[in-house]
């Protein structure tokens, strides 16, 4: 082989050629066979024509006329009859061209969709990563709440001789912060989460609490199994108003703008789950009373930007998907 470039045609995409202009030889077969007609025409013409009618002046003209009319029309077909082969070659190689074109379009497209599909895999695989984060965090939740659940039992025995007889032990404990029990409501962000876990830790200690977080938890963990994560909602806040109407028995309508999540996949899923599922059932109804009974005891004590916080908890969001599904909103 040489140490030349090639042809720089040839590294043109095959479809660019496809409609290139064929070469053509300047004289083809139709021509050659005019011209044929036309020399035969002007023999017989010249022995039948012109040497009997040399004689007759007048008929000169005339004369000319039938010489020269027949190759004039042997021409004008000639020419026609390339004309419509030259347009039925375009015709053809232009569907060709065309043929061609789609095809290239439809591979490009089909490379697209190559492309795509990693990118694709990547977002399934953080998703898949962030499930597990949450997981791990509410397994080390688990672990240290039954650590600490043992760990007040054993104190709980030593103090039980000091408090007064019949007098429970929660109400002996002080009053939980609004701010831990907001931060308890809404769960460790990662299992790095200090700051969350020692909300949960100290929440967990008032009974009340710990019941609402346990149901919480139970359907927080029923909804990630159909994919549903908190963190994945938004939701249309509602006012603070409405809250407190919710907490003083406002049910229906009055208190729709609680139902503010509007995700249709969710909501089908959750639906359901719903329907399909009597253990899942029963567990959103349990949470749902829980919550319902929590924010009338914590209404009346906490301020419109306590409210606000509140509503934006995981808790909170849990309870605005399973409250809309369940009709609470309706």
């Amino acid at each position: 082989m040489s140490g030349q470039d090639p042809d720089p045609d040839s590294k043109r995409p095959t479809w660019l050629g496809i409609y290139d202009r064929p070469g053509r030889p300047s004289v083809t077969g139709i021509e050659i066979a005019a011209a044929a007609l036309s020399l035969i025409w002007l023999v017989v013409a010249v022995v039948f024509l012109v040497l009997p009618e040399q004689t007759q002046a007048g008929g000169f003209i005339v004369m000319l006329l039938a010489v020269f009319m027949p190759v004039a029309m042997i021409w004008v077909a000639a020419l026609a009859m390339r004309a419509s082969r030259i347009m039925r070659e375009e015709s053809a190689r232009l569907q060709t061209a065309i043929d061609a074109i789609r095809q290239a379009y439809v591979s490009q497209q089909q490379r697209s969709a190559s492309t795509y599909e990693p990118a694709v895999a990547r977002k399934l695989d953080e998703i898949a990563a962030a499930t597990r984060n949450t997981q791990s965090a509410l397994a080390t939740f688990s672990s240290k709440r039954r650590d600490t659940a043992e760990t007040d039992q054993e104190k709980g025995a030593d103090d039980q001789t000091s408090l007064e007889l019949g007098t429970p032990a929660e109400e002996m404990a002080a009053p939980l912060p609004t701010d831990i029990f907001i931060r308890a409501l809404n769960f460790p962000e990662t299992a790095e989460d200090t700051e969350g876990f020692n909300a949960l830790r100290r929440a967990m200690k008032d009974r009340k609490t710990a019941q609402l977080i346990q149901a919480a938890e139970d359907v927080l963990t029923l909804l990630s199994q159909e994919g549903i994560y908190m963190d994945d909602l938004r939701p249309d806040m509602a006012r603070p108003e409405v809250w407190r109407q919710f907490a003083k028995g406002e049910r229906g309508r009055a208190v729709a703008a609680l139902g503010g999540i509007r995700d249709r996949s969710c909501l089908a899923l959750t639906s359901a789950r719903m329907k399909q599922d009597p253990i899942f059932r029963d567990a959103v109804h349990h949470f749902l009373r829980r919550f319902d009974t929590m924010i009338a005891e914590f209404e009346p004590e906490a301020s419109d930007a306590d409210l606000t916080a509140l509503g934006d908890t995981r808790t909170a969001r849990a309870f605005m998907l399973l409250g809309r599904v369940a009709g609470t909103f309706d």
